[in-house]
């Protein structure tokens, strides 16, 4: 499987066997041979590889187009599948985007909407982490300016 991602990756980035060989430090015999399938590469390559194609090692690996009918997501990404809307508008989130967002049963889901763009769904608690990291940073950076500020002062007067 690995033969044909790394083959598919390579040419959907337009770069050739020698570029890639180039970025992750092997010839480019060896990558010629891992899209032949004649051997395959180290797991420090398939890290290598990996990063340089943005898809995580699970799917660069093992990933099957073929059998998901989509090509293989950038690393973070995800298609989860379809979902039928009921007579009353419920869904049914896939297990696996449960999993991976870890959604429980009674958490809290906010919804948004773009007329173009879709609609998107994001847990609650992700939004207010979000707003506590930035209202940190923004607090603690205000801290430090007022104390830079306060140092170059007295750094100025004396």
């Amino acid at each position: 499987m690995i033969n044909m991602n790394l083959t598919t990756l390579r040419k959907r980035n337009h770069m050739t066997q020698e570029e890639v060989a180039e970025r992750i430090g092997v010839s480019r015999q060896a990558v010629a041979k891992w899209e032949k399938g004649e051997s395959l590469p180290d797991m420090n390559c398939c890290a290598a590889l990996a990063d340089l194609f943005h898809v995580t090692i699970d799917d660069l690996v093992k990933y099957s187009e073929k059998e998901e009918g989509i090509p293989i997501p950038p690393k973070g990404k995800y298609f989860f599948g379809s979902v039928t809307v009921g007579e009353r508008g419920q869904i049914v989130i896939p297990k696996k985007a449960r999993e991976v967002f870890e959604i429980e049963p009674g958490d809290q889901l906010l919804l948004f909407g773009d007329e173009e763009k879709g609609i998107g769904i994001v847990p609650k608690r992700s939004v207010f982490e979000m707003v506590d990291i930035v209202r940190n940073n923004l607090f603690h950076k205000k801290e430090k300016d007022k104390g830079e500020k306060k140092d170059g002062n007295q750094n100025g007067e004396q």
